[in-house]
C-alpha cells in the first residue's frame, strides 16, 4: 500500500473534480467523472485541454481545505512555527508541535503540501506536453499552456521553500518511469526552472487581469517578482542582480495593470469584490455548489456562541506580544479590521461576548457566521498590498529610498492611518510593514527564512532566525530554516535520503 502511495504521488491524476470557471465571473462549479480517461485517450479535444486546466485549479484548494483531522489544514504548518499564534484545539498535535517547534517527519500536513503539490505538478506536465498536439485555436493553445506552466511554477515554488531540495520532474510519469522513484534536485536548479515556466507564461497571451480567477499576466509577472525577491535571499543569495529584478516586475504590475488596493479592510472580505481590485489570484470557492471552506469557523474563538457554526474552533489567534507589536494608531489592530475582540451573541444581539484576546477578523464572513454555516470566501494567493511592499522592499535593496520606493510602502501605511516614511527610512522598517500588513497570510515564514531575520516582539529590532525566542518560550534552530521530507515518502524511495539538516 505504501508503494502504491507513492507512485501516485508523481503521475497524473486525471479523476479529479474540474474547477469549471465562467466567461464573466468565478460563480459556478461542477463535478467531470474523468474516471474513464487514460493519459492516452485524454488529450483529444479542446474541451478535453480545458478540463485539464480546469483541474489545476481545483487542485489549488488543498492548501486552505482541511487536512481531514479535526482544527487542521494545510496553510496553518506556515502559521504556526512563526511563534505568533495561540490555539484552543488541544486536540490537534500537528498544530501543537509546530507551535511549539516539537514536530518530526511525521506530520501529516508535511505529506499533504508533498503529495498534493506533486500531483498538480504531474497534471501540469501532462498537459504541457499533450495540449501542443490538439487540433484547437492557436490562441487558446497557448493560453492554456502558460496556465499551466504557472501551475508548475506555482507549486513548485511552494515545494523548494518548504521542503528545499525536490526531485524535479518536468514530464509525464508512467506506472513504468524511473521518475516514480527520483532523486532530489538542488535548489538552484528547481528555481531556474520556476523562472523559465514564469517567463514563457508571460509569453503565452493571457490577459492581463482577470476577474473570473483564472490566471492573469497580473499574477504571472507577481509570482516572478515574489521568486525573484527570494532568490535574492537565502539560500541562494543571488543579491543586487535578483533584488533588481523583483523590483523592475513588481513595477510592471504596479504601473501596467488595474489593481488598487481597497479603501477599507472590510472589501478585503466581501464576497462580491473576491477577483478585482486588491485580488491578482485566489483560491475559487462557491457555497451554492458545496465548495466551502472551514476558514471562519476555524478562527472563530472556541464555543463562544456568536454564530451559527456549529464548531466555533479557536484554532489560531494571535498572542497579545504580536498584537502589541504593531505601531501606536494602526487602524489594522483597531476592532474589525485585521482583529476583533467581541462581537454580538448568536443568542442575544443584544449581548456582546468578549473573547479575552485578539482573533483574526481579516478572513471573517458575516453571512456565513450569522445565517448560513457555509463559508465560501477565497483565499488569497497574491494580492496588490504584497506587490507594492515587494517593490518597496527589493527596490530599497536595488535603488536606495527612492520616490516611488517610498510611495509603495506609503501606501500602505496610508491606509493603516501611519505617518509616512521619509528617506531615513530603514529596510528594517519596510520588512516590519511588510510583516504587519501580511500576517497570517501564509508570507511570514517564507520572509523569515529568506531573510534568516525575525522580528523581536517586544524590541521591535530584527534578529537572526537561529537562536530567535518565541515570546512564549520556544527557540529557532537551524532544523526549521526548512521543513522535512515526509517519512512516508522517504520510507518508500531511499533516493530521496539524507533528509534535511536535523530531521
Amino acid at each position: 500500500m505504501m508503494k502504491f502511495i507513492n507512485k501516485r504521488t508523481y503521475i497524473a491524476a486525471l479523476g479529479s473534480a474540474a474547477l469549471l470557471l465562467g466567461s464573466s465571473c468565478s460563480d459556478f462549479l461542477d463535478e467531470e467523472n474523468k474516471s474513464d480517461y487514460t493519459q492516452e485517450n485524454y488529450f483529444q479535444t479542446a474541451e478535453h485541454a480545458e478540463a485539464a486546466i480546469n483541474t489545476l485549479y481545483s487542485e489549488l484548494r488543498f492548501v486552505s481545505d482541511g487536512s481531514g483531522t479535526y482544527g487542521e489544514s494545510p496553510f496553518m504548518m506556515l502559521e504556526f512555527p512563526t511563534g505568533l499564534l495561540n490555539t484552543e484545539v488541544g486536540q490537534s498535535q500537528a498544530n501543537r508541535d509546530l507551535r511549539n517547534l516539537t514536530t518530526n517527519a511525521e506530520n501529516n500536513y508535511l505529506i499533504n503540501w508533498w503529495q498534493r503539490s506533486f500531483k498538480s505538478v504531474a497534471n501540469a506536465n501532462l498537459a504541457i506536453e499533450r495540449i501542443p498536439d490538439i487540433d484547437m485555436n492557436e490562441g487558446d493553445k497557448q493560453r492554456l499552456i502558460g496556465e499551466a506552466k504557472f501551475m508548475r511554477a506555482f507549486n513548485y515554488f511552494n515545494l523548494v521553500r518548504i521542503f528545499g531540495k525536490v526531485p524535479l520532474i518536468l514530464e509525464p510519469v508512467d506506472a513504468n518511469s524511473e521518475l516514480l522513484y527520483p532523486e532530489r534536485t538542488e535548489q538552484a536548479q528547481v528555481y531556474e526552472v520556476i523562472v523559465q515556466d514564469l517567463k514563457d507564461a508571460e509569453e503565452a497571451g493571457l490577459p492581463d487581469t482577470d476577474n473570473t480567477g483564472r490566471v492573469s499576466l497580473g499574477a504571472v509577472k507577481t509570482l516572478l517578482s515574489s521568486v525573484y525577491l527570494t532568490m535574492a535571499g537565502y539560500p541562494l543569495q543571488a543579491g543586487d542582480e535578483y533584488y533588481k529584478l523583483a523590483a523592475d516586475k513588481a513595477e510592471e504590475v504596479i504601473d501596467n495593470f488595474d489593481y488598487r488596493l481597497f479603501d477599507t479592510y472590510a472589501e478585503l472580505h466581501d464576497k462580491k469584490l473576491e477577483n478585482t481590485g486588491e485580488f491578482i489570484f485566489q483560491n475559487q470557492y462557491l457555497a451554492g455548489a458545496n465548495i466551502t471552506n472551514g476558514l471562519t469557523a476555524w478562527l472563530l474563538p472556541r464555543s463562544k456562541k456568536i454564530s451559527v457554526f456549529s464548531d466555533e474552533y479557536g484554532v489560531m489567534y494571535p498572542t497579545q506580544a504580536f498584537i502589541n507589536s504593531h505601531e501606536t494608531g494602526d487602524k489594522r489592530v483597531e476592532e474589525q479590521q485585521f482583529y476583533f475582540t467581541e462581537y454580538p451573541s448568536i443568542e442575544n444581539p443584544d449581548v456582546m461576548v468578549d473573547f479575552g484576546g485578539s482573533y483574526i477578523f481579516k478572513y471573517f464572513n458575516e453571512e456565513a457566521a450569522l445565517n448560513t454555516a457555509q463559508n465560501d470566501l477565497n483565499w488569497t494567493f497574491f494580492r496588490y498590498a504584497e506587490v507594492l511592499l515587494t517593490y518597496a522592499e527589493a527596490g530599497f535593496e536595488a535603488y536606495g529610498p527612492t520616490a516611488k520606493v517610498l510611495d509603495a510602502v506609503n501606501q500602505i501605511r496610508d491606509r493603516a492611518d501611519l505617518p509616512y516614511f521619509d528617506a531615513s527610512v530603514t529596510r528594517e522598517d519596510i520588512w516590519t510593514e511588510r510583516f504587519h500588513e501580511l500576517s497570517f497570510e501564509n508570507k511570514t515564514w517564507f520572509d523569515m527564512v529568506r531573510r534568516r531575520k525575525v522580528l523581536d516582539l517586544e524590541t521591535g529590532q530584527w534578529e537572526d532566525f537561529i537562536g530567535h525566542e518565541f515570546s512564549y518560550g520556544p527557540k529557532l534552530t537551524e532544523k526549521y530554516l526548512l521543513f522535512p521530507v515526509p517519512q512516508r515518502e522517504i520510507s518508500n524511495n531511499t533516493k530521496l535520503l539524507p533528509n534535511n539538516t536535523g530531521w
